[in-house]
């Protein structure tokens, strides 16, 4: 059972998943076609991707742009606090963004659609293993970055000095963005 819960930005929704627990663990389904067209969202995904992060990790804020790219978070393993940035210009919300944590165990999913930027920084002293199902392939050419830490964001991430990739520390600002953004139009999923 999944229950879809709206987090204020059209069309960034939360995914909660019934888990089914016992003395042997847990069992808790994931991905099922019918429930997400129910709730309309993506049924077809062309890539999943892995990325493991150690604690004091902040990867973002990304965002693929040609083609268009949404993107399906789940943890399964450890803890994240994730933040998904409004990137298009002509939505109420523009600029403005969204902030939860994910894990392992609470089960959640968060699908960020196509114009919005996304990071994530690791939460506690374990490592947190994160899954990205996408519905447009990755091209290195469409892709950017807004800085995790910029002021007009104003994101009250969990860490104040986190470990960032040689690339995260030099992505633009959003004032950047704002003088030109990106159009965004999803891709076609054949």
């Amino acid at each position: 059972m999944m229950k879809e819960s709206a987090l204020g930005l059209k069309g960034l929704v939360l995914i909660e998943l019934t888990v089914h627990r016992d003395a042997r663990g847990f069992f808790r389904e994931r991905f099922h076609a019918e429930h997400f067209d129910e709730l309309g969202l993506p049924t077809q995904f062309v890539q999943e991707n892995h990325s493991r992060s150690l604690p004091g990790i902040l990867r973002g804020l990304h965002y693929q742009h040609t083609p268009a790219q949404g993107k399906l978070i789940s943890v399964i393993r450890g803890k994240i606090w994730d933040v998904a940035v409004d990137l298009r210009a002509d939505s109420p919300t523009f600029g403005k963004h969204s902030a939860l944590e994910l894990s392992d165990e609470n089960g959640r999913l968060l699908w960020i659609p196509p114009g919005f930027a996304h990071g994530f920084c690791v939460l506690g002293d374990e490592p947190a293993d994160v899954i990205y199902s996408v519905d447009a392939f990755y091209d290195a050419h469409g892709e950017g970055g807004i800085a995790w830490n910029d002021p007009d964001l104003a994101i009250d991430w969990p860490l104040r000095d986190p470990i960032l990739s040689k690339k995260d520390r030099w992505l633009s600002s959003f004032a950047d963005y704002r003088v030109q953004p990106l159009s965004w139009e999803p891709a076609a999923v054949s």
